[in-house]
């Protein structure tokens, strides 16, 4: 597929190598219109929802995985991290909202404009281990116990059935 790809690029005649590069020549940014409010600190970039949202302006709910263009800006810092802000228009009816980068606990956070869609959470608060981390391999011996006592009969209930198929099939044999 890479040799029907076009590679060639137009160069324009009055142009050297001499200039420099030819988006130098022409006086564009090679990001072309993505870059057009650099000068502000400002990147166009694609950006992906992740997490579901209600607009602020029209109230629709724009769902997780939604892409959209938006105005990418550094805000701060947190230590070394950069804190990014996102500027986003809402496809339904054009109102703007904010969504900037939590470096420290890792996640998004709707500043302006929108409001983050309430999910419930999944939590085992009836033994008092809401939200840890749960290591499966150190489960308990009784629920082992349970597990193996569970194939024990499933592997039973398959010799039976085998045994009465083999009895089916002699039965064919003789008859």
């Amino acid at each position: 597929m890479a040799e029907r790809r076009a590679t060639n690029k137009y160069y324009p005649p009055d142009w050297d190598p001499s200039q420099g590069s030819v988006n130098a020549y022409i006086g564009q940014h090679p990001l072309r219109d993505r870059a057009r409010k650099l000068n502000e600190g400002i990147l166009i970039v694609r950006f992906e929802l992740p997490f579901s949202i209600w607009c602020g302006g029209c109230n629709s709910l724009l769902s997780t995985g939604l892409r959209f263009n938006a105005e990418k800006k550094k805000i701060g810092s947190y230590y070394t991290t950069p804190v990014w802000s996102f500027r986003l228009k809402c496809r339904e009816c054009g109102h703007w909202f904010e969504i900037h980068t939590n470096p420290k606990d890792s996640a998004y956070e709707v500043v302006s404009g929108a409001r983050k869609r309430a999910m419930p959470e999944m939590s085992n608060e009836d033994d008092g281990t809401a939200g840890e981390i749960v290591d499966l391999s150190r489960v308990e011996d009784s629920d082992n116990k349970n597990s193996l006592l569970h194939k024990l009969e499933a592997l039973d209930a398959r010799k039976q059935r085998d045994k009465r198929t083999m009895e089916r099939l002699s039965m064919l044999q003789v008859s």
